[in-house]
């Protein structure tokens, strides 16, 4: 079975009377569903992505958004079912429910057993539905991984099949690899392949976790804040350059893998995570083990299954064919005509040693693409990272794409993709930055 198929249902509760939201929310976790409870119907669309509900429970009149407003709001083509409650329901107001979009109408005071009748049989239907999606993308994306991990070398082609081969089992994976070299995009190959694909993808970079902060942050606050780990339940936990990880916090990663459960700080209830771990490391495992930076007991825990992903020095004959996708990616994105490659430019190419791999290789491509839309440039120059002022856009709108697309950039990769915590970061709503990635053509999994 899969995750989705194990993994209790889980419901979206929206009322502003908070004795009716606790007690629909008693009933519920009862009943053995994984319950968020929100105030506002003004809430649920920057929180609906991070949720994920298979069911969204909405009272009808409250302050600012209606529950008739939140269906109108929500995109029926993704967004989970609504169910709609309320104490002043006629019929008319649940024929107009219906009509326009809601799964079903309950009124209050409701009887137990129908509400949770109700709220099962759309649950189940969306999964299902999410499920038969997800099996269209995972061919779509079966047949098109050359796309993903591009190259013709026998190690880039042996790597595919060993992420056919492993994405559909629960093993540790451990990646190892020089910086640049792609560990996160075969990362979220194994998640996207395999059977937790309807499941969150979360990437911790383990250099940035703090010791003082990682409970709170990673189990969550009783009461207040749900951790980012119990966040990524039914999924995949990807910890990114893991030996640069503090030694205590190690220890603790170390507890959550063996124990697959995280106690809140301040509760005395642990909380199940089922997630599947990938681990990434730039050097050696056992180099960091015996250089102290490396707990044993960990690594035994991750090197079920270990992946080396090659430097791009080594697979040189790759690298015309990586820079041409690059090319035609950005040149997409800007909206111009890839350009062509001379004999010295090519040249260049196959002289630089590479020391980023494919992330400096995907840089280039986009330097080279910023210069050529304005007449000049070659690959010799687009390989410099210190450009000067010929980079400078011609026109004030250019340049105002070129900053606002370097910012977000930067946002996403600050914030590990979390794109609530980058819209805060960057003073916008949720919707606003959704917007403005499209605009901008920016590619989530690229950037990171």
């Amino acid at each position: 079975m899969t995750p989705s198929d194990t993994t209790a249902l889980s419901v979206l509760i929206v009322d502003d009377d908070r004795s009716m939201r606790a007690s629909l929310v008693d009933l519920l976790e009862a009943a053995g569903w994984r319950v968020e409870a929100l105030a506002r119907a003004t809430q649920v669309l920057d929180r609906l992505p991070g949720l994920q509900p298979d069911v969204i429970l909405s009272d009808v009149r409250m302050p600012g958004m209606s529950g008739l407003d939140l269906l109108a709001a929500l995109d029926r083509a993704t967004a989970p079912p609504l169910v709609l409650i309320s104490a002043h329901g006629d019929i008319p107001m649940a024929v107009q429910a219906i009509q326009e979009g809601a799964y079903s109408f309950v009124e209050k005071p409701y009887d137990p057993r129908r509400l949770l009748r109700i709220l099962q049989n759309a649950a189940r239907q969306h999964r299902m539905a999410r499920g038969a999606e997800r099996l269209k993308a995972r061919l779509s994306r079966l047949s098109g991984l050359d796309r993903v991990l591009l190259g013709t070398t026998e190690e880039i082609a042996r790597l595919r099949a060993d992420v056919l081969d492993l994405a559909d089992t629960p093993a540790p994976v451990l990646l190892q690899g020089e910086t640049g070299t792609g560990k996160e995009v075969v990362a979220r190959a194994l998640h996207d392949l395999g059977q937790r694909a309807d499941a969150p993808f979360l990437a911790l970079n383990c250099a940035a976790i703090a010791e003082a902060s990682f409970e709170t942050e990673m189990f969550g606050v009783k009461g207040a804040a749900t951790g980012r780990l119990v966040e990524a339940r039914g999924g995949t936990l990807f910890l990114d350059e893991v030996a640069a990880c503090p030694l205590p916090v190690q220890a603790k990663l170390l507890r959550v893998i063996e124990e697959q459960q995280v106690t809140p700080v301040g509760a005395s209830t642990p909380v199940a995570l089922d997630v599947r771990v990938v681990s990434a490391t730039n050097e050696a495992a056992e180099v960091a083990v015996s250089g102290g930076r490396l707990r044993q007991d960990l690594l035994y825990r991750l090197n079920t299954v270990v992946l080396t992903l090659p430097p791009l020095r080594a697979r040189r004959v790759d690298i015309g064919l990586l820079f041409t996708h690059f090319l035609a990616q950005y040149a997409r994105i800007y909206e111009v005509t890839a350009p062509d490659l001379t004999h010295d430019d090519m040249a260049a190419l196959l002289a630089h040693d590479w020391p980023g791999n494919v992330r400096e290789l995907r840089n280039a491509a986009e330097r080279r693409v910023l210069a050529a839309r304005r007449g000049r440039g070659s690959v010799t120059e687009a390989i410099r990272a210190d450009q000067g002022p010929e980079d400078v856009p011609d026109t004030l709108r250019e340049a105002v794409a070129v900053f606002e697309r370097e910012l977000i950039g930067k946002a996403i990769r600050a914030h590990q993709g979390r794109m609530d915590a980058v819209a805060e970061a960057l003073g916008i709503g949720r919707r606003t930055l959704n917007e403005k990635i499209v605009k901008l053509g920016l590619d989530k999994d690229a950037l990171l």
